[in-house]
């Protein structure tokens, strides 16, 4: 995951600032595991486990989409988070083939980057119950 992240360059978009900004938030929590599986050309996943999971490998999933520029999207079960401004598109079968709550983020805004740190903060909540 180093040699991604040094790899790649800023854009005026700021995903890689997302990215690392969503991978700080999760690794300040000691009962996460993070696992990072690329796919060159294709996409960069950081998945993101809680310790008491039993049922689920992960509860959050970010992928770097290879687009130019890249972007990213943040996708959760759907029945582990809320999504009350309705910010999220649900896609049946969309996270290990179930459905799942995902958000795009092609560049920086503030409100939006909050709103889906939130979900983070959710979703790894109830992967603790899990």
């Amino acid at each position: 995951m180093k040699a991604f992240i040094d790899d790649w360059q800023q854009t005026p978009e700021r995903n890689k600032e997302i990215f690392l900004r969503y991978k700080a938030q999760l690794e300040r929590n000691d009962k996460i595991q993070l696992e990072f599986i690329p796919r060159p050309g294709i996409t960069y996943s950081l998945r993101a486990a809680h310790t008491a999971q039993k049922t689920r490998k992960l509860f959050a999933m970010i992928d770097v989409i290879e687009d130019n520029p890249r972007w990213l999207s943040v996708c959760f079960y759907g029945d582990m988070i809320t999504d009350p401004e309705g910010q999220g598109d649900a896609v049946p079968g969309g996270l290990l083939g179930e459905d799942a709550v995902c958000f795009d983020l092609e560049a920086w805004d503030e409100e939006r980057v909050r709103y889906v740190e939130a979900r983070l903060d959710e979703a790894c909540q109830s992967a603790a119950q899990e």
